[in-house]
């Protein structure tokens, strides 16, 4: 199994690239407005707004869990998961599993009293994936967003 590590500037075009590979497979391409510049501005200038871990197999990236932070007034810090995504061709070989541990353990050694993301109702896959880490899933809330471009 390859490496897990935070990402760096030289890796902005391979997670722009696992972006898209998401945006396709969720058949929302059209949806996609980010950009590897802005990414970069975003994630490794002067305050950063995102971390990402990355995963490696022969230095080439093949997946990623791209994170921010959330402040919930009733829990504290927050550390949100945007997504967790691993290139077809290398899933179901633990590269998912490891970096949601990853991920975890980076929320813990920062001090972060929740991890929280959303899934896709039709996304089997994913909701089984992270059943298996005891997730749980709130059928109450509904999500809203405003969208300002």
């Amino acid at each position: 199994m390859g490496s897990i590590r935070l990402a760096n500037e030289s890796d902005v075009q391979a997670i722009y690239d696992l972006i898209k590979e998401l945006a396709i497979f969720e058949k929302a391409e059209f949806e996609l407005q980010n950009t590897p510049e802005q990414l970069l501005i975003d994630g490794f200038k002067e305050n950063p707004i995102y971390y990402c871990i990355v995963a490696e197999e022969n230095q080439t990236l093949v997946g990623m869990s791209f994170l921010y932070v959330r402040y919930s007034t009733w829990k504290g810090r927050v550390l949100y998961l945007e997504d967790l995504v691993v290139k077809e061709s290398f899933r179901n070989k633990g590269i998912g599993t490891q970096l949601m541990k990853e991920t975890i353990e980076f929320a813990k050694l920062n001090g972060f009293n929740r991890i929280q993301w959303q899934v896709l109702d039709w996304n089997v896959d994913a909701i089984r994936f992270y059943q298996k880490f005891n997730a749980q899933f709130d059928e109450e809330w509904t999500n809203v967003h405003l969208n300002l471009v």
